[in-house]
């Protein structure tokens, strides 16, 4: 892919960096506002590197940094190259990678086992309240001004699939809360029938 050396090998961070210089020219601080209201929903690790890898892709010349003053404050402004464009278009015609979670909710839910009922309630109540906020922000992205009118249809399809998800935890919530509930403790599901939850789920392959 362009002749990529070891050194210069990219991340999706990478790409997802350079596709937000493809809409226009950020500082690193716009970039940063930027991923909070749009990446951060499904690549938060683009978060992480904000302040290293505009400066990677200036190396690799696929970005320029221009020098600017806002009143007796310098900054530095970042954008795309024509040889970044052809590089993120080529990135966008290869595979995707499977996603990945990141859920430390359903970690504290797989060994709920040393701890008590009550605990693992209280994790269940905490996931769907977390969700719901989450499904309310994106209401209100959905509702709110549109920054870039252009890619309005890709915000779209973007939302659609996150609010799918929250959705789907809501639901997976109040269903866990009420299986739970009969169970004695975290270690003695009494009579509830896992045989049949698991069943379920394996006719519902097709």
């Amino acid at each position: 892919m362009f002749g990529v050396t070891d050194s210069e090998k990219r991340s999706t961070t990478s790409y997802a960096v350079l596709g937000l210089l493809s809409v226009r020219p950020w500082t690193t601080y716009e970039l940063a506002k930027q991923v909070q209201r749009s990446l951060n929903w499904f690549w938060p690790r683009a978060e992480r590197k904000l302040y290293d890898e505009p400066k990677r892709l200036v190396e690799q010349g696929l970005a320029t940094a221009t020098q600017e003053m806002t009143g007796n404050r310098p900054r530095t402004v970042y954008a795309i190259t024509r040889k970044g464009r052809s590089t993120l278009r080529s990135w966008l015609s290869e595979k995707p990678e499977p996603p990945t979670v990141e859920f430390e909710g359903m970690v504290k839910v797989f060994f709920a086992d040393s701890g008590s009922k009550d605990q693992l309630l209280a994790t269940i109540d905490a996931i769907e309240a977390e969700a719901s906020v989450r499904l309310a922000a994106l209401a209100t992205m959905s509702a709110g001004p549109v920054a870039f009118p252009k890619r309005v249809h890709l915000n779209a399809i973007a939302l659609r699939l996150q609010h799918d998800q929250e959705q789907a935890i809501v639901r997976w919530a109040t269903w866990a809360r009420a299986q739970v509930s009969q169970w004695a403790d975290t270690d003695d599901p009494a009579d509830w029938d896992s045989a049949a939850v698991l069943n379920a789920l394996a006719q519902s392959r097709s």
